[in-house]
C-alpha cells in the first residue's frame, strides 16, 4: 500500500516484506516519536537525494541496506542504546546490526548498515565509505533542511504528513545532551557530534588544556 497526500503524490509502503514491518516496529517500539519519525522520513528523503543524482534502485544501490541504515540509524537514542558504552551512533549501528543478524541478513549488509550508521554525523568521511553509507547521511540531512533546495515543498509535504515532525528540531539535541551529560566520558567523547552539542549548551573552551599544559 502507499501513502499520498491530496497533492496526489506518493510514497512506497515502507512494510513492503516482513523485516521491513519488524524494522520499524522496532523502532517505533524504542524510540521516542519524534526520533521514529525522523528516522522514517529519512529514508524517504535519503531515496530522494538518490533520485536527484539518477541514482538506480538495487542497481546502484542497495534499497534493503539504505532502509535499514535510515530507519535504524538513531537506536542509539533510545533507553537500550543509551545503556550501551559507547557514543550513540556506535550503540546504534551494533544495536543494528545485532537486529539484522536476528532476521538473518548477510554480514555484508550489516557490515555497510553499520558503517552507515556509525558514520552518519561524519561528513566527509560518509562519502568514501561507499553510496549507501552517503545517501544514508544526506537523508538525516535533508530532514533537518540541510542541502534540501531539490526537493519542492509538495514532496516534503507528503513526507512529513505521514510521519509529523514532532518537533524534532527542538527534540533530538536534549536527548543527545543529556546521554552526555550523565556519562560524559562514553557518551560524548572529544570532537564527536555528542561532544559538539554538550559544548553548545555548557561552553567552548578554546584554550584546548591539555596534560601537557596550555602552550
Amino acid at each position: 500500500m502507499t501513502i499520498s497526500n491530496a497533492s496526489g503524490l506518493s510514497l512506497p509502503d515502507l512494510a513492503s516484506s516482513p523485516l521491513r514491518q519488524a524494522v520499524v516496529e522496532h523502532v517505533l517500539e524504542l524510540e521516542a516519536p519524534s526520533i521514529a519519525h525522523h528516522s522514517l522520513r529519512s529514508y524517504f528523503f535519503a531515496l530522494k537525494v538518490a533520485d536527484f543524482r539518477r541514482l538506480r534502485r538495487d542497481v546502484d544501490y542497495d534499497d534493503d541496506a539504505l532502509f535499514f541504515a535510515a530507519v535504524l540509524h538513531d537506536l542509539g537514542l533510545s533507553a537500550p542504546g543509551e545503556a550501551r558504552p559507547d557514543r550513540f551512533e556506535v550503540a546504534g549501528a551494533d544495536m543494528a546490526a545485532e537486529l539484522l543478524a536476528r532476521h538473518g541478513v548477510s554480514s555484508e549488509v550489516r557490515d555497510v548498515v553499520w558503517d552507515a550508521i556509525a558514520l552518519h554525523t561524519s561528513p566527509g568521511i560518509t562519502q568514501r565509505r561507499g553510496i549507501v553509507c552517503d545517501l544514508t547521511s544526506a537523508g538525516t540531512g535533508v530532514d533537518f533542511g540541510y542541502e534540501a533546495d531539490f526537493v519542492s515543498d509538495e514532496e516534503a509535504a507528503v513526507i512529513n504528513e505521514a510521519f509529523p515532525r514532532l518537533d524534532i528540531n527542538t527534540a533530538i539535541g536534549p536527548l543527545i545532551i543529556e546521554q552526555a551529560e550523565r556519562n560524559r566520558a562514553v557518551k560524548a567523547p572529544h570532537l564527536s557530534a555528542a561532544d559538539y552539542f554538550y559544548r553548545s549548551v555548557h561552553g567552548f573552551d578554546m584554550s584546548f588544556v591539555s596534560r601537557w599544559g596550555a602552550a
